[in-house]
């Protein structure tokens, strides 16, 4: 329910019962928070380049957990994807065709020129995950020094994720 429809709500249900405003007004400030934050979006967003934007977003998705959103997303006359972004916990990464602002994949340049850390709260269940869909392993799954538990995979196109979880 919108804050406004439920402050309506809260407000005829006070009418009959003063109390009711008092019982509401938690859910209603929780309702206001959900929205708020549901808007944020981060200050920098990474664009990665790729030669196939649409496999790579269904690798992202289906390897790594990523989401897209979906007003992000721009399509090219042929109906493949241009540029989209994707989520994962409160970060955001653009993809892009390559070629755009000169950038390029590794696949096409031949190296990587950027790896990029992404944090998660089951690292073990994660890695499971990725080496299900069939990610490159670069990176062994291993404690390090005693403050996280990290791994390191390829997407297709060769672009370097590093994954972690900090110990508590």
């Amino acid at each position: 329910m919108k804050p406004m429809d439920l402050a309506k709500k809260l407000r005829r249900e006070a009418a009959f019962d003063p109390a009711a405003l008092d019982r509401g007004k938690a859910e209603l400030m929780a309702t206001i928070r959900q929205e708020t934050e549901s808007r944020r979006r981060p200050t920098i967003v990474p664009r990665l380049p790729y030669e196939d934007v649409g496999a790579a977003l269904a690798f992202l998705e289906r390897a790594f957990g990523f989401r897209e959103v979906p007003a992000a997303r721009g399509v090219r006359a042929d109906g493949g994807i241009d540029y989209t972004m994707v989520e994962f916990g409160d970060g955001m990464i653009g993809l892009g065709a390559q070629g755009a602002h000169g950038a390029f994949s590794p696949k096409i340049a031949g190296t990587t020129t950027q790896y990029i850390t992404v944090h998660v709260d089951d690292i073990d269940e994660h890695h499971r995950r990725a080496l299900a869909s069939g990610a490159e392993i670069v990176g062994r799954l291993h404690d390090h020094l005693r403050e996280y538990r990290v791994y390191e995979a390829l997407d297709p196109e060769g672009h370097r994720w590093r994954f972690l979880q900090w110990f508590r």
